[in-house]
């Protein structure tokens, strides 16, 4: 499978996560649509652009359990974050509660927008290892009377865990409390059914492991939350016939949810349309299996190093998918990072949390067995490297 991707072939490449890697022919796909654009930009976004977004909204919806209605797309999760962060009005004294698992960039999109309100973000820690009934009952626990949302990843990024949302999203339900979960991680690399998980809110990129173009993501929405979405920029969808032009506002898309956040000027919309294209090769190479494979590499890797350094693992097998946070002995992430690279032509994230520092494997379709060893047979992950 490496040669359907278009990676360095000198590189080994264990950060799928950080921005996914193109099929060579999902990457095609979308250069067709760059084209087609290019033979008639006037025709292409001006009459074209609302129903094939709207096809291709459909089939990213069959991907993930969703209604193509319910859905707009947008270029990254954090842009999508944004929206429902920048659309909510919260109050002084108000709160937004998370677990100190959460990225960074969502981390300071909160921090931001409840300092401008004068609310307050409040941050649960986790002491990991953990599980996921501990972890629903500790956020659920710093509920109070003052809590607007809860915010939680589906997939965290720095540890890599899947997060019990099913179970905390029921809770929050019975509690009245809406939810947004942050699922940046999440399509493509475990089954999603969003119509069943009835998280209020629910952002993912497809660019990262469903393997679609960079820019490339999406927002879920409940219907009865899509009409106090706003968007971070306002254009043409927010006022019928304010364009001049006859008949465009057609073109804007059908509901308030879809014009607003759908139309905010010119831009390429081929990431998102060649979206069914990716969808299309993983079914075409049975992607069940290629996450089965690829889940049992990760915990190869993981079984390996723990014994090595005599370090705990953050869960149980059960608690990631092909994406894991390998533990080693504190050090210096940034210089561990450097040596990977510039040493064995590694390409891997080092994270930590806390005062713990690991290496994040990620382990997708084009990784080999030889991949996993050269990371494992790696000097700066020799046990005397430290």
């Amino acid at each position: 499978m490496r040669d359907l991707f278009l990676l360095d072939p000198d590189c080994v490449f264990l950060n799928h996560g950080s921005f996914g890697a193109c099929p060579r022919e999902v990457w095609e796909a979308q250069q067709c649509w760059q084209l087609a654009m290019e033979r008639n930009p006037v025709e292409f976004l001006g009459r074209r652009s609302a129903e094939l977004l709207r096809e291709a909204r459909d089939r990213l919806g069959e991907a993930i359990g969703a209604r193509g209605a319910d859905l707009v797309f947008m270029p990254n999760a954090t842009s999508a974050v944004n929206v429902v962060a920048r659309s909510l009005q919260l109050q002084p004294g108000d709160e937004v509660l998370a677990s100190d698992l959460e990225y960074g960039a969502c981390d300071a999109t909160w921090q931001r927008v409840c300092a401008a309100a004068g609310a307050h973000y409040h941050r649960v820690p986790m002491p990991l290892p953990l599980s996921g009934e501990d972890f629903v009952a500790r956020l659920m626990g710093a509920v109070t009377p003052r809590t607007r949302l809860i915010f939680v990843s589906h997939i965290t990024s720095t540890t890599g865990l899947t997060l019990p949302v099913a179970a905390l999203c029921a809770q929050a339900r019975q509690a009245g409390l809406p939810v947004l979960v942050d699922g940046a991680h999440a399509p493509g690399q475990i089954e999603l059914d969003l119509d069943a998980l009835q998280a209020d809110w629910y952002v993912g990129n497809c660019h990262k492991w469903m393997c679609a173009p960079k820019g490339s993501a999406f927002l879920h929405a409940q219907p009865e939350r899509q009409e106090a979405l706003h968007a971070t920029v306002t254009s043409w969808g927010y006022f019928e016939g304010a364009s001049g032009h006859a008949g465009f506002d057609a073109y804007l898309g059908h509901t308030p949810f879809e014009r607003r956040l759908q139309w905010q000027g010119t831009r390429d919309l081929s990431a998102w349309l060649a979206v069914p294209a990716a969808i299309d090769f993983q079914r075409q190479h049975d992607w069940p299996r290629v996450r089965a494979r690829c889940h049992v590499l990760a915990a190869e890797a993981l079984q390996q190093i723990c014994e090595r350094f005599g370090l705990a693992p953050l869960g149980a097998e059960g608690d990631w998918a092909q994406m894991v946070a390998l533990p080693v002995p504190p050090q210096d992430p940034a210089r561990l990072r450097e040596r990977l690279f510039e040493e064995s032509g590694i390409e891997i994230p080092v994270t930590t949390h806390g005062e713990r520092v690991f290496v994040r494997l990620s382990v997708q379709g084009y990784n080999t067995e030889q991949d996993i060893a050269r990371l494992l047979d790696a000097p700066a992950l020799r046990h005397d490297a430290h």
